[in-house]
């Protein structure tokens, strides 16, 4: 490898906003937040959305994530979906 063009590999907490969890691993990313971990050590953190722990495939529960209303406008534009005699 190339001396110096390469970014930091380091321990980093990825906490998962949606879910409330946390979890500790290694990466490359770049953040401005840090935390202390329950090893008492400090921490970079990196904030995501949706990880593992809230992702429905994973947990098994379909949830439908409606930013600003995009369904309700949606509907609004087009009309209400009409239901076939298979999806009964």
């Amino acid at each position: 490898m190339k001396p110096e063009i390469h970014p930091e590999y380091r321990l980093v907490v990825f906490q998962d906003t949606s879910a409330g969890t946390s979890f500790l691993t290694r990466s490359t990313i770049e953040t401005s937040e840090s935390v202390v971990w329950e090893d008492g050590n400090e921490y970079p953190l990196a904030k995501v959305g949706i990880s593992s722990a809230s992702h429905p495939f994973f947990t098994g529960q379909m949830t439908i994530v409606d930013t600003a209303g995009r369904v309700e406008r949606f509907e609004r534009r087009y009309g209400h979906r009409k239901r076939s005699s298979k999806e009964s």
